[in-house]
């Protein structure tokens, strides 16, 4: 049937009010959604927005974007679960309304809207957006930048604002999560170029003036956190960047196959899609420019980027998955029977809907069987959900009403994953300190020590809303460490006597350290979970 404006409002309307209802829902897990909420409180509580600061030492594992956008949403909000989330959240939204208008002017109406629904649905897109990572943020820029690009060469009078938007988002992009906001958009540019014998396009994207306007608005940052920073420039261009992706220090090590499974769940329900669209998206388009091919070197070449690193996680193919839906959607928009893209949706809902009581298996010491019980019924709902959407679009499928097969799959998808991340909150009690930092509340004083010994628990400062003190441990605080070392505990010698002497203080450790120190050192437990014990002095 065609698409008419009012059924793509109304549509529209409905995945804003499925997205960002799931904001607030959950408590924030460890370690990401800890980290990040807590160096934005810490922004607004010191007042210095330049220099990041994590348990109240430096911190330069990312530059400060998704930081300030936080911590202006703590300040005009409020410090909650969904001001934490929301740039992940809102990014991610404004990312699907930039693929619905990108593919209507480049592909036409019918297409934009299929890939808007398709990215909005796509699994590890719609999860990524609700979790506070800095992904989705890096994401929705580089997109912007792609999109911008691709726009510039469609609308030839509009091209000088088209590259200015696509530059400007490279800026951002860097100050999302550094240089790779601008090597990749490059480096794609460079193979489409060349595979296309495309050397005019270098004259078409004004890359001299486009250049001062990524450092217009990249650079300020950089030069002043530099300035108050000698350090961090080695740190944060070598070390985070060059290292990170060369070498197995950060303990993300995966084989050169690690993405594949990944995009293969990541992008349903439209993985049987996604093959057909990868291999017709080659073909030639009309005009010098052929925008498929460019979302296709753009797919290419990430994957095999991210795989060839050393330092992986599950996130860092998401900037494939705009330019996936868009190729997706196109696809969709030109006919054909869907019946067989839909069918394994439905087979993989109906096991999914059998084997999620299986899931209490996982439990362990940590997270404990009662707590997977709880998840149980979520799981079978989001499966049953996809089940019943799946079945539906195989039905519209057989009677050739394709965009009410589409339809029914995306929300239903869409619907599914958010059950499934609102149903993850049942696992709180182990993945997050919420119901701790309830607990220690009423022992917690302004002037009374915290020591954090032999761990750090992500999610803790944000929730007691003040920093604690490291004991014999450094891991990603490291390098904040060694530039000031007065803000930590090198070893459990020096913290027990440091203990004994305070009048009064908190501390909080694992049970298997607790049992250790607790024949040595006076302390009173006063809350514990799995995988926590928080004592004071008596």
């Amino acid at each position: 049937m065609p698409i008419k404006s009012n059924l793509v409002l109304w549509i529209f309307a409905l995945i804003a009010l499925v997205w960002f209802s799931n904001l607030e829902y959950r408590k924030l897990v460890r370690p990401d959604e800890g980290r990040y909420a807590e160096i934005a409180r810490e922004m607004v509580t010191s007042g210095d927005w330049v220099t990041p600061r994590l348990d109240g030492i430096k911190y330069f594992e990312k530059p400060a974007l998704q930081y300030w956008a936080t911590a202006i949403a703590y300040t005009v909000f409020g410090q909650h679960e969904w001001t934490a989330r929301l740039w992940s959240g809102l990014t991610g939204f404004l990312g699907i309304l930039l693929i619905y208008y990108t593919g209507c002017r480049l592909f036409g109406m019918e297409a934009g809207f299929y890939s808007a629904l398709v990215l909005s649905s796509s699994l590890l897109y719609a999860v990524i957006g609700h979790i506070n990572t800095l992904d989705m943020g890096v994401t929705f820029f580089m997109t912007l930048s792609f999109c911008g690009l691709l726009l510039a060469q469609k609308i030839p009078e509009k091209r000088t604002a088209w590259m200015a938007i696509a530059w400007m988002a490279m800026g951002f992009s860097i100050l999302s999560k550094g240089l790779i906001g601008i090597v990749l958009p490059g480096a794609v540019l460079v193979l489409y170029s060349l595979l296309q014998r495309d050397i005019a396009i270098w004259k078409r994207i004004k890359l001299i003036p486009g250049i001062l306007v990524m450092l217009a608005v990249s650079a300020p940052w950089f030069i002043l956190v530099c300035r108050d920073n000698p350090e961090f420039f080695h740190f944060f261009f070598i070390h985070e960047h060059f290292e990170r992706f060369l070498t197995k220090d950060h303990g993300r090590y995966h084989p050169w196959g690690y993405f594949i499974p990944i995009l293969i769940a990541g992008i349903l329900p439209w993985t049987v899609a996604l093959f057909g669209a990868l291999a017709g998206a080659w073909k030639r388009d009309n005009g010098q420019f052929q925008p498929g091919r460019f979302l296709l070197v753009w797919i290419v070449f990430i994957y095999f980027f991210f795989s060839m690193s050393d330092s992986k996680l599950p996130s860092y193919i998401l900037p494939i998955f705009p330019a996936a839906a868009l190729l997706i959607g196109q696809r969709l928009s030109e006919g054909g029977k869907l019946f067989w893209h839909f069918l394994p949706v439905a087979t993989l809902s109906a096991i999914g809907l059998m084997l999620a009581p299986k899931v209490v298996h996982f439990a362990d010491p940590i997270v404990p069987v009662e707590l997977y019980r709880n998840y149980v019924p979520w799981l079978m709902a989001a499966a049953a959900v996809a089940l019943s959407g799946s079945l539906y679009a195989l039905y519209a499928s057989r009677k050739n009403r394709n965009s009410s097969a589409i339809i029914a799959m995306s929300l239903s998808m869409l619907v599914s994953g958010q059950l499934i991340m609102a149903g993850h909150n049942s696992l709180a009690p182990s993945n997050s300190a919420y119901r701790l930092a309830q607990e220690i509340k009423p022992y917690l004083k302004d002037d009374a020590p915290f020591y954090s010994v032999a761990m750090y628990e992500q999610t803790l400062p944000f929730y007691i809303k003040r920093t604690v003190t490291p004991v014999a441990y450094k891991d990603e605080l490291a390098f904040g460490i060694e530039q000031e070392p007065d803000k930590w505990i090198p070893d459990i010698q020096t913290f027990e006597s440091i203990w004994k002497k305070q009048p009064y203080a908190l501390a909080i450790m694992s049970p298997q350290l607790y049992a250790q120190l607790e024949k040595e050192l006076p302390m009173k437990m006063i809350a514990q979970d799995t995988r926590r014990v928080v004592v004071k002095t008596p």
